[in-house]
């Protein structure tokens, strides 16, 4: 357990045993006042395997606003794509979700990149939540037409197919994105956000002075071949605006 300012961090519990293969892992950030239970946030990095580090800066800054947020690793080279820890993971947050100052009956759902696909994957598809009762669910830097790893289906298509009717009974989504994203186009939050529109769906989008790697507090290190931590202030500020959103999407679902 570490400290950081206003936030506590829990490194790598267990939330999946597999036989034959490593367990899978993941990290807690949560504020370190105590407070009444409010919504805890399951956040999923994007398609490279086991980067639940990348996210770090960005749970973080969504904790210091007094909310657990949970971030696993999964694998999307894994024979399911992923599925089966992306729905082990929030199995996890439902049944431990208390233990962290956090609600397990109120999740908002949220990813970035792949993550933010498989997480609106899950929006459109409720009954396959497996009983986690989902509030919101926000797409941070995400592509919305390839198939998502948590169903399968791609969102686009499947909004008229979604067992889940706009209006009243649908999850309130939010769409972040930044302008200059070169790795996926802004346009994919625009025309998903367009669409859900089209059908009623409650949306809520932000597109930020920011690329792939800065809407997560982070900046793309080519030498490793991941993103990491920045320190520069347009960076952090567009990390800001994000963990804002996650933040307005829990509190306003």
């Amino acid at each position: 357990m570490s400290r950081t300012g206003t936030t506590v961090e829990i490194r790598d519990l267990i939330y999946l045993s597999e036989e034959g293969a490593p367990p899978r892992r993941l990290d807690v950030h949560r504020p370190t006042a105590d407070r009444p239970a409010g919504p805890s946030v399951l956040l999923w990095h994007g398609i490279g395997p086991d980067e639940k580090d990348v996210l770090a800066p960005l749970a973080r800054e969504i904790a210091s606003h007094g909310l657990p947020v949970l971030v696993p690793d999964w694998r999307s080279d894994a024979p399911d794509g992923g599925r089966s820890h992306l729905m082990a993971s929030l199995r996890y947050v439902r049944d431990h979700a208390v233990e962290f100052g956090g609600d397990g009956e109120r999740v908002v759902l949220a990813g970035w990149s792949a993550g933010a696909g498989a997480a609106m994957g899950l929006a459109l598809r409720p009954a396959a939540t497996e009983g986690v009762r989902v509030i919101a669910a926000v797409g941070v830097a995400g592509r919305y037409d390839l198939p998502a790893r948590s169903t399968g289906a791609a969102p686009l298509a499947d909004l008229d197919s979604t067992e889940a009717g706009a209006g009243a009974g649908a999850v309130p989504v939010t769409l972040v994105h930044g302008a200059a994203d070169s790795v996926l186009s802004s346009s994919h939050s625009r025309d998903f956000g367009a669409a859900l529109r089209t059908k009623g769906w409650p949306v809520t989008s932000r597109e930020l002075a920011s690329d792939h790697a800065g809407v997560i507090m982070t900046e793309y290190d080519p030498a490793r071949g991941l993103c990491v931590p920045s320190t520069s202030e347009h960076v952090l500020r567009a990390g800001r605006e994000t963990a804002a959103a996650i933040v307005s999407a829990a509190r306003t679902a």
